[in-house]
């Protein structure tokens, strides 16, 4: 795996750097922090920040998992060495209503936590276009991250990985003790908040950089009010949402 020693002013420049290097967004990166820099005094004496950055792989053999299904009435054996019930065998027309999908999903998540040693439940929940699997147990937040950063690394690695062997590929969520949900409140109430200010002050207002998924949120909690326009600012995973007044007439 190629890895990167990069620099800017500050952690999110050379984040932001790695990510334009390799060409892939923020979730998709290993990240280590060398160094975070100082501003220095009066500009004398600054250090950039500095920072190590390759692209996320795995390998599905390291974890004790197949995709494959296992002969008739015969387990998988590094399904079982990983201590995970083996998926059972299923046709092509299960695959394609999307029910063995989301076995294999979860069988390869709880594989993937008790190669990290930790002993968490694992639920699914179906819709009609996604598969969400919550993760229970993680009361320490270990599995969310700053900004659900860990769990997003997660979901790609699941997507990555289960969504190539299938015929009909659903978009996997992970979950952790209903964060996305809470995280969702949180960006609503937010964009409320920034919303009644600028209709009081008449001055736009920038929100710092999000994900997609979260810059949608915004967008989707001011759409409605017509006093508000809403507009993304920047590239990639590093644009921003400015919050404005709508255009009169």
């Amino acid at each position: 795996m190629r890895v990167l020693e990069i620099e800017g002013k500050t952690i999110d420049e050379a984040i932001e750097k790695a990510c334009e290097e390799f060409q892939v967004p923020r979730e998709k990166l290993n990240i280590e922090i060398i160094s975070e820099g100082t501003s220095g005094f009066l500009g004398l004496g600054a250090k950039k920040a500095k920072i190590k950055a390759g692209i996320m792989s795995i390998d599905v053999s390291t974890l004790g998992l197949s995709l494959q299904p296992p002969k008739k009435g015969e387990p998988d054996a590094k399904e079982a060495d990983a201590g995970v019930k083996p998926a059972a065998v299923v046709s092509s027309e299960a695959d394609a209503s999307g029910a063995s999908v989301a076995i294999q999903a979860r069988q390869f998540l709880e594989g993937l936590l008790v190669r990290m040693n930790l002993d968490c439940c694992v639920t699914i929940e179906e819709t009609a276009d996604s598969i969400i699997l919550n993760i229970q147990g993680d009361g320490g937040g270990l599995l969310i991250g700053k900004r659900g950063q860990n769990l997003d690394a997660i979901q790609y690695i699941v997507n990555k990985v289960v969504n190539r062997a299938a015929l009909d590929r659903k978009m996997i969520v992970i979950d952790s003790e209903a964060y996305r949900k809470r995280r969702k409140e949180s960006l609503v109430s937010l964009a409320e908040k920034l919303g009644e200010k600028v209709k009081r002050t008449k001055k736009a207002i920038t929100v710092s950089h999000m994900h997609p998924h979260d810059r949608r949120i915004i967008h989707l909690a001011l759409q409605n009010d017509e006093m508000l326009s809403t507009k993304s600012r920047g590239e990639g995973e590093y644009r921003k949402i400015i919050i404005m007044p709508a255009k009169k007439g």
